[in-house]
């Protein structure tokens, strides 16, 4: 099983796993397409969304083994943003995969914006009437 160095193990400052550590004597776990509805978690989405950004960093659109990326994780990906190249075995730590960055783009907007997200002062409530300036 190829380990990729420099692939983050997990979401920063959670416990959303991103790779294993070391095979499984029994076999790999399968990579079995899950459906993605719109009432997910928050976190599960920024997890997702964590993955597919590691994933675009490390590997781009070039070929990628499987290796010791999360089946777990990579299901949430797999027949959409993540395709097998060639047949594909969901049991093989071998198995080439590539990203496909037009349905990456339309997942994943946030993550192909030229310029990140600008603070938008209209949004705040500036009513501050109830402030008092001399309250210690």
């Amino acid at each position: 099983m190829l380990k990729h160095r420099g692939f983050p193990g997990r979401l920063p400052g959670t416990d959303f796993q991103f790779t294993i550590r070391r095979a499984n004597k029994k076999g790999a776990t399968p990579i079995v397409r899950r459906e993605r509805f719109r009432d997910r978690r928050a976190p599960d989405r920024k997890a997702d969304e964590g993955f597919m950004a590691a994933l675009i960093q490390c590997f781009g659109d070039e070929t990628f083994v499987r290796g010791n990326l999360d089946a777990g994780r990579l299901s949430w990906l797999i027949g959409r943003e993540v395709v097998a190249v060639g047949k594909f075995d969901p049991t093989d730590y071998d198995q080439p995969l590539r990203i496909d960055m037009k349905k990456a783009e339309a997942s994943f907007p946030a993550l192909f914006a030229e310029e990140p997200a600008q603070f938008n002062w209209d949004d705040i409530d500036w009513d501050d009437e109830d402030w008092d300036e001399d309250e210690d």
